[in-house]
């Protein structure tokens, strides 16, 4: 009951914080960080600026926060690649979801994560450095996975884990700037199709 009494004021009756979050997310897909105010954020969210602040802080804040939604939800392939059980496999769900993740069809075309990187100049440095800290975290894990596929015999000798997980990344991003700019599932799934084929590159 107390905890009740000291909700923030300028909350409404009913707020989903969660619900509110999602279409955050969405929005900066959409839109990109510079691209949408702080206004616009509220009523895409359904609340009001004071409820905005009061439960997420300001637009930094919220940016960070929405993409960790993104990380959990629309890029969630990425760690489930992870377990497949070869490299050329990892390779093929990796490059494959984000084919899917850049081209749902009630979903912004992209990556919210790429959109940032575009606006990383405008970022505080709080919400740069989460994202530069999300990069380096999918290619960490990537290079982690490849470096027990090399021990393991899965991967030709002499193959650098870390160069090959940024190899994927890089194709990953730029398939997300491809269907930002229009390019269709179909397309994008023959080039990762394409890469596939030469797996691994080097």
């Amino acid at each position: 009951m107390d905890d009740m009494r000291k909700a923030p004021i300028g909350r409404p009756r009913g707020f989903d914080a969660d619900a509110a979050l999602e279409r955050a997310m969405v929005v900066f897909w959409r839109e990109g960080y510079d691209g949408v105010s702080l206004s616009e954020l509220a009523r895409a969210m359904g609340i009001t600026k004071t409820s905005l602040y009061a439960a997420f802080g300001g637009k930094e804040d919220l940016f960070r926060r929405a993409l960790e939604r993104y990380a959990e939800g629309p890029a969630s392939y990425a760690a489930r690649a992870l377990t497949a059980p070869t490299a050329r496999d990892v390779a093929h769900a990796y490059l494959t979801g984000a084919v899917r993740a850049s081209t749902q069809p009630d979903c912004p075309a992209g990556c919210l994560g790429v959109q940032g990187f575009l606006a990383a100049g405008h970022l505080g440095a709080g919400a740069r450095a989460a994202l530069f800290a999300w990069q380096d975290e999918n290619r960490a894990r990537l290079r982690d996975r490849f470096r027990r596929a090399a021990d393991d015999g899965d991967l030709p000798a002499g193959t650098d884990p870390d160069t090959l997980a940024g190899y994927l990344v890089t194709l990953a991003n730029g398939i997300a700037v491809q269907a930002a700019g229009g390019t269709g599932r179909d397309d994008l799934q023959r080039l990762a199709d394409t890469v596939l084929r030469v797996f691994p590159p080097f």
